[in-house]
Formats: C-alpha cells, sequence, structure tokens
C-alpha cells in the first residue's frame, strides 16, 4: 500500500475514532446534565417590629365541673397544671361542684362540621366549654389549658372547628435512648426509627418486660403531651414484627413467638394513644422483608416480582392479621421512597428494600392493600417521597409523575402524604407542586426538628414559613385534611445532638415548631407572630421585656438560618445534574458534613459566578446576625425565666451558632473564591482564597476543639471539607509539575518525530504509524512512557490518591505485558508507549493550566469545553487498541485487552462496588464524601452493583473468544506510510 493509501486509511480511522468520541461526549454530557433555573421559592415574613403583649393574669377558678367522661377529666387536669403553673391554687375537679368557675360538658349538636368543634364562653359566671362530643368538649379544655399557659385572654365568645380535621404527630423520641457512647462518635447515620428494638431479647421470651415498661412510659408522656398540643393522632413504626402470617408457612415456630410477644408486650401501651382519642397509624417501607418472608414468596410466588398479585397477596394477609390483633389502628403508612441496609435495626432480621420503584408496581401494591384495609375499614396513607431511585423517583415533585401513577386510584382509603417542599426539608425550595394534584385525600409533612438545619439544635421559628405553606395547599386543594409533624424523626438518630423530644437536651428549641403546627391546624389565620408569643411565654419567659428580646432573637433566626447554612445565589435555584435534583445545601451534604467534592462546589460556583460577591457577603451577615440574636438573649435577666437553665441553654446554643456560622463563612469564601482563580487565573481571588483559609484553619480547629465532645452542640463534621482543601491547595503546584512535565513529553515526541533518538522515534512511530515501530526492546523505551505514567497520573490526582493509580498504571502495564506475550512481538512496547504519550500529553495540557482543580471544574460546568477534551480523549484511547491491532495483530489486541478488564474488573467485584468506589472517591473528592456513608454511591447514582462482575465476565468471553478463534496469519509493515 502506498504511503498516501496509508495516510487514508489512518484519516478514516482517526475521523471514525473521533466522531465516536463525540458520541461519548454527548452522553456524558447527557448523563452529567447540569442546568439550573429560577425557583419559586417563597418569601418568609418577618416582623422584627412587634412587640409581645404582657401577659394577662391567669384566671381564678377554685373548682372544674365535668361529665363522667375520660377524655374530659384529663383535659380537665391539664387546665389544672396550667392554674398551677401560672401560681394559681390546683382547682378540684369533678362532677358536681354548684360554684365551679369553669364548666365543661358535651352538648350534641346534629350535622356539626367536626366532633371535636367546641364553644368557648368567657362571662362574669365563669368559663363554659361546650363540645359537639367529649373529643371537641376536651378540644376546648385544651384550649383553655393553652391560653392560660400562654398568659393569653380567654374569648368571650368562640365557636372552634378545627380547620385541618387530621392532625398526626410522629412517635417523638420514644424508645430512644440517651447513650453518650451511641452519639459521641458522630458518625452513626443509621436511618432505623423503630420504637420497640431496645426491648427485643434473642429468645425467649422475647421482650424485656423492664424494657417494654420504660418504652410505655416514654410513649404515655408523649401522647399527653401531643394531645394537650393540638393532635389527634399518632405515626407509630412497624408492621412486620406485629404480625405473624398465620395460616401461611412463612415462619417457624420460634419467629412466631417472637412477634406474638411483642404484640403482647406493646399492643396495650400504643392502645393508649386510641384511648385518648388519637387515631393510631402503623408505618412501613415497602418491600418490607424478613429471611423468612423472603424465601417463601421465593417458593411461592418466583421471586419478588413486585407487579405480581400474588406477591401482594401475602402482604394482604399480613395487614389483615395485623387489623385484628390491633382493632384500634387506624391504617398503615407506607413509604416506598427509601430502603436499604442504613434503615435496619441492628440486631433484628427485618429489612426494606428500594423494589417499589415503577407505576405499575405501587399501584398494584396500593390496590391490593387498599382492599384489604377497606374491608376493616381502615386507611392506607401512601407518602409520595422518593429519593431519585427507579422510575417513581420524582414521584414526590414532578406533577406529572404524580398523575401518571396515582391519577385514578380513587379510594376512599387512600390517603397521599407529601413533604410541603418541592424536596426534602431544605430551606430555599419551591411549595411542593404535586399538592396541588389529585382527587386524593392529602396530608402536608412538616418537620420540627429540622435535620439538614443544625438537627434542630439553632433557633429556627418556622411558624410563618408552614402558615404560608399550608394556607397554600387549603387555597389550592380542597382535599387537604391532615397534616404530620415530626417531631423528632428525620435523618439519622445518633449522629448529631443528644436531644431526645421532652427528655435530654434542648429540646424545648424545636418543640416550638411542634406547637405551632397544631395551632395552625386548628386555625391558619392565626397570626405566626402570636403563635410564637404564646410559645414563649409558656415555656421561657411571661416577663414583656424578656419576652421582648427572645422574640426578636426568633424573629432573626430564619435570616441566620437561611443565609449562614446556603450559599443563596446557588440555593434559589431549581438544579439539575447527575439525572437527579441536588438539593439547596449541596455544600453541606448532608446533616452535618461539610463537603469539599469538586461536584458540589464547582456546581455551586458556576451557578452563583454573577453573584459570587453576594454569596460571600451571606455567610458574613450570618455571622452578623447570629451575633444580634446572642446579644439580645445575654441581655435578659435570668430571674426573668421561667427557668435560669432554659437561658444558659439558649446562650450556650446561641455562642456555638456564632462559632459555626464564622467557620463556615470561611470555609465558603475559601472554596469559591478558590474556584474563582481556577475558573479566572484572578490573582485577587487568589489572594481571598488565602487569606480565607488562613481564617478557615483557625475557626475550623477552634470549632472542633470546643465543640468535638460535646453531646448537646456538637461539632460539624469538616473530614471532607479539608479533603478537598489538600487538595486545592496543590493545585497552583500540579500546574507547574504538568507543564515541566509536559515540555517533557513534547520533547520525546519532537525528537522522535524528527529522527533525532532512535528511542524517541521508535515511540513515535509506535504512535503515530504503529505497522513501523521497530520490533526492539530497549529500558528506555520503557521507562519513558512508564515515568511520564507515573508522574501525570500523580499530578492528575495530587499525589493523594494511590488507588486511581494503581488502577490506571496496572491496567497500562497488564495490556502491554499481554499484548507483548501474546503477539511475542517486542513493537508491543513502542506502539503501547507510544500511544500513552499521546495521551498523556493530551491529560498535561488540560493540567498545565490551572491543575487538576481546573480539570474539574471545567468538566463539571462547562458543556463544550468537556466535550472537546472527551471526544479527543476517547478517540486516543481506542487508537491504543487500533495501533495495537495493526502492529501486534487484533487477536493479540483482544486477548491483552479483555484479560487486563476481567483482571481488574474481578478484582473490583472482589472487594465490592461500592467499597471500591468509596476508596476511590475518598481519595479524588469528586463526588460528595457523604454519599456513601449514607444512601451509598452505586444506589444514589443507580449504578447496578453487579457492572464489574458483568465486566469481568465480558473481558474473559472477549479473551476466550479471540484465543479459540482461527489464528490468521499477518503480514506487519505492509503499509509503507
Amino acid at each position: 500500500m502506498t504511503a498516501v493509501a496509508g495516510g487514508r486509511v489512518v484519516g478514516v480511522t482517526v475521523a471514525i475514532l473521533l466522531a465516536a468520541g463525540g458520541v461519548v461526549a454527548y452522553g456524558v454530557d447527557s448523563a452529567l446534565g447540569l442546568s439550573h433555573a429560577d425557583a419559586d421559592v417563597p418569601v418568609e415574613a418577618t416582623n422584627l417590629a412587634l412587640r409581645p403583649q404582657p401577659a394577662a393574669d391567669a384566671p381564678t377558678i377554685d373548682a372544674i365541673a365535668v361529665p363522667d367522661d375520660r377524655l374530659i377529666a384529663r383535659a380537665a387536669a391539664s387546665v389544672a397544671d396550667a392554674l398551677v403553673a401560672r401560681g394559681r391554687p390546683r382547682p378540684a375537679i369533678g362532677h358536681d361542684h354548684p360554684k365551679a368557675r369553669l364548666r365543661a360538658r358535651v352538648v350534641l349538636q346534629p350535622g356539626a362540621e367536626s366532633p371535636e368543634s367546641y364553644r368557648l364562653t368567657n362571662s362574669a359566671d365563669g368559663i363554659t366549654v361546650e363540645g359537639a362530643s367529649a373529643q371537641g368538649t376536651a378540644a376546648g379544655l385544651y384550649a383553655v389549658a393553652d391560653r392560660i399557659r400562654s398568659g393569653a385572654a380567654i374569648p368571650a365568645n368562640e365557636v372552634v372547628t378545627p380547620r385541618v380535621p387530621l392532625r398526626l404527630t410522629d412517635a417523638g423520641s420514644v424508645g430512644r435512648e440517651a447513650d453518650p457512647a451511641a452519639f459521641r462518635g458522630g458518625t452513626d447515620y443509621s436511618l432505623n426509627t423503630d420504637i420497640v428494638g431496645g426491648a427485643l431479647l434473642p429468645g425467649a421470651p422475647w421482650v424485656d418486660a423492664a424494657a417494654a415498661d420504660r418504652i410505655g412510659n416514654q410513649f404515655r408522656q408523649f401522647v399527653d403531651h401531643a394531645v394537650a398540643q393540638g393532635y389527634n393522632g399518632i405515626v407509630v413504626p412497624g408492621f412486620l414484627e406485629y404480625v405473624t402470617f398465620a395460616g401461611l408457612d412463612v415462619y417457624d415456630d420460634a419467629d412466631r413467638a417472637r412477634n406474638e410477644a411483642l404484640v403482647t408486650a406493646f399492643a396495650p401501651i400504643f392502645a393508649y394513644a386510641a384511648d385518648n382519642g388519637m387515631r393510631v397509624y402503623f408505618l412501613t417501607d415497602m418491600l418490607a422483608l424478613s429471611p423468612p418472608l423472603e424465601r417463601y414468596l421465593e417458593q411461592t410466588t418466583g421471586g419478588l416480582d413486585v407487579t405480581d398479585e400474588r406477591l401482594w397477596a401475602v402482604y394482604q394477609h399480613g395487614l389483615d392479621e395485623l387489623f385484628d390483633r390491633m382493632p384500634y389502628a387506624s391504617g398503615l403508612m407506607i413509604r416506598v421512597g427509601e430502603g436499604g441496609a442504613v434503615y435496619k435495626q441492628r440486631g433484628w432480621d427485618y429489612e426494606s428494600r428500594l423494589a417499589v420503584t415503577t407505576p405499575a408496581a405501587v399501584r398494584a401494591m396500593l390496590t391490593a392493600l387498599l382492599r384489604t384495609a377497606g374491608q376493616h375499614d381502615k386507611d392506607i396513607i401512601f407518602r409520595s417521597w422518593t429519593v431519585g431511585v427507579g422510575a417513581v423517583g420524582d414521584l414526590h415533585t414532578n406533577p406529572a409523575s404524580y398523575d401518571e401513577v396515582l391519577s385514578d386510584l380513587d379510594d376512599p382509603h387512600l390517603i397521599v402524604s407529601t413533604k410541603y417542599t418541592a424536596g426534602d426539608f431544605y430551606s430555599h425550595l419551591p411549595l411542593n407542586p404535586t399538592m396541588s394534584r389529585g382527587s386524593q385525600r392529602r396530608i402536608v409533612e412538616f418537620q420540627a426538628r429540622r435535620e439538614f438545619e443544625a438537627f434542630g439544635a439553632l433557633p429556627n421559628d418556622l411558624t410563618a414559613l408552614h402558615q404560608q405553606a399550608l394556607r397554600h395547599f387549603l387555597d389550592t386543594n380542597p382535599h387537604v385534611e391532615g397534616i404530620w409533624t415530626w417531631t423528632q424523626d428525620g435523618g439519622p438518630l445518633r449522629a448529631g445532638p443528644m436531644s431526645l423530644y421532652l427528655r435530654t437536651g434542648f429540646w424545648q428549641i424545636y418543640d416550638l415548631n411542634a406547637y405551632a403546627a397544631a395551632r395552625l391546624a386548628w386555625q391558619p389565620g392565626t397570626p405566626a407572630e402570636h403563635i410564637t408569643r404564646d410559645w414563649i411565654h409558656q415555656t421561657l419567659s411571661t416577663d414583656p421585656v424578656t419576652a421582648d428580646r427572645i422574640a426578636g432573637m426568633f424573629a432573626r433566626s430564619r435570616a441566620a438560618i437561611t443565609e449562614g447554612l446556603y450559599i443563596g445565589p446557588y440555593a434559589d435555584k431549581s438544579v439539575k445534574a447527575l439525572g437527579l435534583e441536588p438539593p439547596p445545601m449541596m455544600w453541606i451534604f448532608e446533616w452535618d458534613i461539610v463537603t469539599g467534592d469538586s461536584a458540589a462546589i464547582d456546581s455551586i460556583y458556576a451557578v452563583s459566578r454573577d453573584r459570587l460577591d453576594e454569596a460571600i457577603a451571606d455567610g458574613e451577615r450570618a455571622v452578623a446576625l447570629a451575633t444580634e440574636m446572642r446579644d439580645l438573649i445575654t441581655g435578659t435577666d435570668p430571674a426573668t425565666w421561667r427557668d435560669p437553665a432554659l437561658r444558659q441553654h439558649l446562650v450556650d446554643t446561641l455562642d456555638y451558632q456564632v462559632d459555626l456560622f464564622t467557620t463556615l463563612a470561611a470555609y465558603r469564601t475559601t472554596v469559591l473564591r478558590h474556584a474563582q482563580w481556577l475558573d479566572t487565573g484572578s490573582r485577587q481571588a487568589q489572594e481571598q482564597e488565602r487569606q480565607a483559609r488562613a481564617a478557615y484553619e483557625e475557626s475550623r480547629t477552634r470549632h472542633l476543639a470546643r465543640y468535638g465532645a460535646d453531646l448537646d452542640l456538637p461539632a460539624y463534621n469538616f473530614t471532607a471539607a479539608d479533603l478537598g482543601l489538600d487538595r486545592s491547595a496543590r493545585d497552583q503546584a500540579m500546574a507547574w509539575l504538568a507543564r515541566i512535565l509536559l515540555a517533557g513529553v513534547l520533547l520525546v515526541l519532537l525528537l522522535g518525530a524528527t529522527g533525532r533518538s532512535a528511542t524517541c522515534r521508535a515511540l513515535w512511530l509506535g504512535a503515530t504509524r504503529p505497522w513501523k515501530a521497530p520490533d526492539a526492546t530497549t529500558p528506555a523505551l520503557l521507562a519513558i512512557p512508564a515515568a511520564a505514567l507515573l508522574a501525570s497520573r500523580l499530578a492528575y490526582t495530587w499525589f493523594a490518591a494511590p488507588a486511581h493509580i494503581a488502577l490506571t498504571l496496572t491496567a497500562w502495564l497488564l495490556f502491554a505485558v499481554a499484548v507483548r506475550l501474546i503477539s511475542g512481538r517486542n513493537r508491543a512496547w513502542a506502539v503501547v508507549g507510544g500511544v500513552a504519550l499521546i495521551r498523556t500529553a493530551l491529560l498535561l495540557a488540560v493540567l498545565s493550566v490551572r491543575g487538576p482543580g481546573h480539570y474539574w471544574l471545567q468538566f463539571w460546568t462547562a458543556p463544550t469545553a468537556r466535550a472537546v477534551y472527551i471526544t479527543v480523549a476517547f478517540a486516543a484511547f481506542c487508537w491504543l487498541f487500533v495501533a495495537t491491532a495493526l502492529a501486534c495483530g487484533a487477536r493479540a489486541t483482544i486477548m491483552a485487552a479483555g484479560g487486563a478488564l476481567a483482571v481488574l474488573a474481578g478484582a473490583v467485584a472482589a472487594i465490592g462496588l461500592e467499597p471500591a468506589l468509596t476508596i476511590w472517591n475518598d481519595q479524588l473528592a469528586l463526588l460528595p464524601w457523604g454519599l456513601s456513608r449514607i444512601l451509598g454511591i452505586t444506589v444514589y447514582l443507580g449504578i447496578p452493583p453487579s457492572l464489574p462482575a458483568i465486566a469481568a465476565g465480558t473481558g474473559a468471553i472477549a479473551a476466550t473468544a479471540a484465543a479459540l478463534g482461527r489464528r490468521r496469519p499477518t503480514t506487519p509493515g505492509r503499509i509503507d506510510a
């Protein structure tokens, strides 16, 4: 073949490879898909000018006359407790008190809007509460108690009907223990919420009676508190542990005995809520499994096909048993959007699995379970919450997905429960658009202890925001009939402060949000500031000056949170990346883990680039706000507080907030200015980064020293942040190293192109005309490419990722050695080495701009630059195999490539894909460090765990097929180009 013909062949080949690279670049761009648009974030109203009124005197009530009813008597006792708390004598409570100043009675009102309706009158003759039922009369008495505790005047004549008839709460901190050892590590990201696991024994009698009694006492305390606040329903975790699938051959005798023992121990405890007028719903994830149940399903239905009616018939059997065993239950709440090992209770064999991930599966499940619930006149509450996994991954926020899954499921026993935000419980999010969809009964979910906002450890008055959301949904959807308030649930149970609602720590700081949600559900039009004022009076202080300062502190709390924990210009955008919707607090991912990964930081910078100064200034304003809040509280007299210890708690909390926000402000400045330098090369940005880095390191050291061992106010986790900063500090050095290496590689290629060095000429021919590569071996022929590969990849990884170095160099080495041994041709060294130099030159050219940080900034945020690089890099990668085939034969190339793939992928499979990705990501700091500690990288990104095994098998098959194929003679060197 002539030189011209050979050139044409090479030209066509290169064009094909570049086209293939373009296709890959397009696919990568589609997968990353970073985009952003303005989000319709609600503007939160803040009234700094409001002054709480002095507390009204508590009424004089010597006796309370009530009918013979348990609910009403308990509500009357709450009034008596409120009077004592305000310094009045405890009144007598009984049926016959002719001169009672407070009378409660039931006045049947046919056609009343709600059985909880009541009339409250206050005259010179005393106070009268008349309810439409015992439940309504009790609600009226609890309202009187609330007015007394709040120092508010009791209305002269008021008829009250709850605007939201179903007011659910979680189970609080019931069943969770204040174990310092469990909380001290701060890295237990278990999400299990079961409340009875602490009482389970490994054998008969299966339940620790003392532990069950302790849990029972906690449950009753919580129910009493929730009822007094105005809630009328509770959600209790559990399902599988309370059923035996009687009549089916699912469990052995021991498993049945264990579950029966749990029912015997806890059914009476949970019945206490029903006895106090609360609806009791049990809560489970689906697919809920135990090893015996999974085996039974596999044997009887052929597997875990979640669209199979036979599978759901088994769960119907269990649900039927649950309602028979606990007839007071009002229904079952189901979540399909989360599951896995992180939700498993230690020592239990129950688990949940992300399996109900398609519209067909959801509909099959609901259709079956609603049939059973309807037979018992119970409800199925379906939580629309999902985390992006599967075909229904956006059900929670996408109206089209909601319609596809639920549009025609119009069952009177179906209630759909949805978080009020278009996402998780973050700030800077729009109201959830799916709340206006469908004809189903709806519940709005609120979180009092905001897990992503310091686990509720900081002042965070959500009253106005929750009011805005609730009123909007009530106005736009006539089917909204409930709220569900999380007082303790959400996020890891032992990774934050050791605060357990009603029991341990400074739980009062988020009790405000639980109290306010119930008040709003009763009367959504109540001014938010009045609700906050009432809570301040009954919890912290009735002194006008002190209450005023506390109210001012809370009025600033939302601005401090939304600026101190969020980067506003990014958080106010609707962002999409990797096919997901990242949360607005991406720089803290998640909870208390301050991230340092390039994907998050670079994306935040790209979105915030035009408002960078504002993004940085927000952090400084948050510090100023937190300082103002602290000054307001330290300026109060401890003697004016209901409990001076609560004042000290709050002062300590605000000290912590100032310290934390100072550290976070310095960190945000550091990473954003560094990204600005990577993007623009600005020396001013580099100097600003240097100053902020020094401030951050000082603040972080102080923060960890002061709060690292504090169980009430634990330090944030800066491990990932420091990993990222350690690498970013090396970017400039790595850029200079890349420039030096690039000059060396280009010199080698130049010497090879001009023929001034035999070794360099061999490498040049191996890279550009592999059929002309000499069939020779010299130490330099091996050492030059090897040194270039090692040095360039060390620069690429900041000298900080040995796993990546080992994988990359092993891959090159395995392929080169295999081709040499299989083909028997020494020219393999020149070909593989020459192509390695071309690939290395391309990488070094990008690194030489401003180091690996610039490389990844461009990769994550610059579609055009990324596309060009991937196109050329992929073409060069494929050229390796084309060149090797031209020089050493296709058979040897396929065998070597397949064998190398089989070995490397097999090694990853042996380690496990998730652990392998965790090691790799921890060293390169590309994706959030917290991913693998929470759901897992593979789960979050939808990567099949079997992928390495599949790749290894594919490589082995390809290598074997090539080895068994008929070997055809080749005549290398025929192209004289």
